[in-house]
């Protein structure tokens, strides 16, 4: 379907609270729980940071941003601006203060004159983004949540990053037990004395 100039209505933003635990998780352990389905050729273009908020999507031909202009103008303090230019890496983005995550960059100006859609299905880095998901990025990437998902995928990542805090603790302290690993290869045959 070609991309016309539609703007749909801003979809119901994530919960606050969701959105607080979620910032509180490195991407990884939330990607972990998600069988590991976040944007892979997605950088961050940014100094430093981490990106939390709710996904605004837009959806525009390569190498245009007008309604990505719009986008702006219309997305709420919270909101993540998604944006699916076709995997086009001709245009330019310029380093910002706030967090920025792109595929790559380029010296070479947007054109201004669409088309382009607002608050549609987008996809960016090989991951699907609905308006309303939350978005999530790091120095690890960027990974997107439908709401639907968000409690059940942030519990199990809060477990997984609890019990890697633990094991980093039992590191410092010289106490991690390393038998799980020749647990681990004798229940695959293997004798872990060699």
């Amino acid at each position: 379907m070609a991309i016309g100039f539609r703007i749909f209505p801003s979809p119901k933003r994530a919960d606050p609270a969701l959105l607080e635990r979620l910032r509180a998780l490195p991407v990884s352990n939330v990607s972990d729980n998600m069988q590991r389905c976040h944007g892979t050729n997605l950088e961050p273009i940014h100094r430093s940071g981490k990106m939390v908020g709710t996904a605004f999507t837009v959806k525009t031909r390569p190498g245009d941003n007008l309604m990505v202009h719009k986008a702006i103008d219309m997305a709420a303090p919270g909101d993540v601006i998604v944006v699916d230019a076709g995997g086009a890496l001709e245009q330019a983005l310029s380093e910002w203060d706030f967090p920025v995550y792109a595929a790559g960059v380029t010296h070479r100006g947007p054109y201004k004159d669409g088309p382009g859609e607002i608050n549609v299905v987008v996809s960016v880095g090989g991951m699907v983004v609905r308006p309303g998901d939350l978005v999530a990025g790091d120095h690890d990437g960027v990974v997107a949540i439908s709401q639907e998902d968000a409690e059940r995928v942030i519990t199990a990542a809060e477990a997984q990053h609890k019990k890697e805090q633990a094991s980093l603790a039992a590191i410092g302290a010289g106490t991690w037990d390393r038998r799980w690993v020749d647990e681990a290869l004798e229940a695959r045959g293997c004798n872990p004395a060699g």
